[in-house]
């Protein structure tokens, strides 16, 4: 029998996938498709594709009702997913969302429409393989972990925690080549020659080379066709568009631009240039919010602030905290200027402006702690060990700590500042990182798929032709072959350690 591959598509990345796919494996295909309205027209009428059966998401999503709480109860059971979990953590529902403020019932409305109709299409499909990015809203995590109880292998696409690499795995925080950590062997590099293998890999530099490319132009033309090109019905059919008028979003919009100087003043001012190195210091980079490595990956630990205050709490007297604002937190038009405002509050904490040295402050920090960002894993480059609030790959690494209870915090920094980071462990875990993922800038074809389509990303409800994308596929035949061919790689592997357990 051919495999059945189930595709999660949010745009083009996947399209392309699948058409490349079609060629080059046998197999049937089946897309879930979560898209706006006008790119759902090209969906609906490509030819270029042939997809066995394709689902709209938000066509299944009904409107608002009484939610069914005995349904959703047995489905937690029977699946053994926490429902509020997810949903509390959904950016959209709680917290980062200005234009709706969900009820409890709408909520569960939804979440009972979605886990309905995921069920459905799992159990009329049944397929081997879903093929998804790595989660970063609460229905693709929904799906995700449905599909895992079901017996779906998952193939998730991510940007792994070196810059310019790849990966697709089953999981989200563990390597899927893996032997016991111990028994992968060094290659004997030393901490010099692994600095610089980290550098070469850069991921603030990918990053900084994905914001250079926003555009005053294309963003005044998103903005023009939104406001008189636009029917704007997504109000009624999304419900991540609930309460977006085009007056509440212009109104949003121009009030975020001010703020948005308002914080940077504020920033400039207040937040600390010129650091004393020769003081005892643990190390806090902030991650960006909203982001899913937080609100996913660290269910229980997405107030920031709240952490920071812990970890104050957790330090032995003479080492001081500093706080570091994420420079990739611009992309959400920075915080707001009470939260900073709340963090330099805290006692014995200090706030950094995002233009210092990430890399001063590894070298002379005594720890790093981090929710779920790649400083805990940067830090071992620079012999420090650190403490994460969530489960990540590199937990592997015997410097790295993994905190559940919190009241523990403060005896286990007092062991980590003893800590010596082994070279060898380091070392191992770049072997197994370095087998794990593949040399592909992910960040840059998406950049890539929104500036060719959407506007450089200020517009996602914009017209796909068929032309349009068949240029794009002919662009960058040679990097959604390479990426197809890495897929098949994949399944092919899987295949391997399923006759091997049998």
């Amino acid at each position: 029998m051919k495999d059945r591959l189930l595709l999660w598509i949010e745009g083009p990345l996947h399209f392309c996938i699948a058409y490349h796919l079609q060629k080059m494996y046998d197999c049937e295909l089946y897309a879930i498709i979560d898209i706006t309205n006008k790119p759902k027209e090209f969906f609906i009428n490509q030819n270029l594709v042939k997809f066995n059966k394709i689902w709209f998401y938000h066509d299944h999503i009904k409107k608002i009702h009484t939610p069914d709480l005995e349904y959703l109860s047995s489905f937690e059971k029977k699946y053994n997913i926490n429902i509020w979990k997810l949903a509390i953590n959904e950016r959209i529902f709680y917290r980062f969302y200005d234009f709706h403020k969900f009820s409890s019932d709408e909520i569960l409305s939804i979440e009972e429409d979605t886990c309905k109709f995921f069920e459905e299409v799992l159990d009329e499909v049944q397929p081997n393989y879903l093929l998804t990015y790595l989660p970063n809203l609460h229905h693709q995590e929904l799906l995700f972990e449905l599909s895992n109880a079901k017996g779906v292998k998952s193939l998730l696409l991510s940007n792994p925690i070196l810059g310019y690499k790849s990966r697709i795995a089953e999981y989200r925080d563990i390597h899927d080549s893996i032997k016991k950590f111990n028994e992968v062997k060094s290659s004997g590099r030393d901490f010099k020659t692994m600095k610089e293998y980290l550098h070469s890999f850069d991921i603030s530099k990918q990053l900084k080379a994905s914001f250079e490319k926003n555009s005053t132009s294309k963003l005044m033309k998103a903005a023009f066709e939104f406001l008189f090109a636009s029917d704007n019905k997504h109000q009624e059919t999304h419900y991540t568009y609930f309460g977006r008028t085009k007056l509440s979003v212009l109104r949003y919009m121009l009030n975020l631009s001010i703020k948005k100087r308002q914080r940077e003043k504020f920033m400039q001012k207040n937040l600390l240039h010129d650091i004393d190195f020769e003081k005892p210091f643990v190390y806090y980079p902030l991650g960006v919010d909203p982001e899913a490595n937080i609100l996913i990956t660290a269910p229980f630990f997405t107030n920031q602030t709240e952490t920071i205050r812990n970890v104050a709490k957790a330090l032995p007297v003479g080492y001081e905290l500093y706080v570091k604002e994420n420079p990739s937190q611009i992309s959400r038009e920075w915080r707001e200027i009470s939260e900073y405002k709340e963090i330099m509050e805290i006692p014995n904490v200090k706030l950094l402006h995002p233009s210092v040295s990430n890399e001063k402050l590894l070298e002379n920090s005594s720890l790093v702690l981090t929710i779920a960002g790649s400083s805990g894993f940067e830090a071992a480059f620079y012999e420090k060990p650190s403490i994460v609030f969530s489960d990540v790959d590199y937990t592997l690494l015997p410097s790295v700590h993994r905190i559940k209870e919190i009241e523990k915090l403060p005896e286990l920094i007092r062991t980590c500042l003893s800590e010596k980071v082994n070279p060898e462990d380091l070392d191992r875990f770049l072997t197994l990182l370095e087998k794990n993922t593949f040399d592909f800038d992910m960040r840059g074809l998406n950049t890539k798929i929104l500036e060719h389509f959407f506007q450089g990303g200020y517009l996602l409800d914009t017209e796909i032709s068929e032309s349009q994308m068949k240029e794009f596929l002919a662009d960058n035949k040679s990097l959604f072959e390479k990426l197809s061919l890495e897929y098949i790689k994949k399944i092919n592997e899987s295949k391997v350690i399923k006759t091997n357990e049998k």
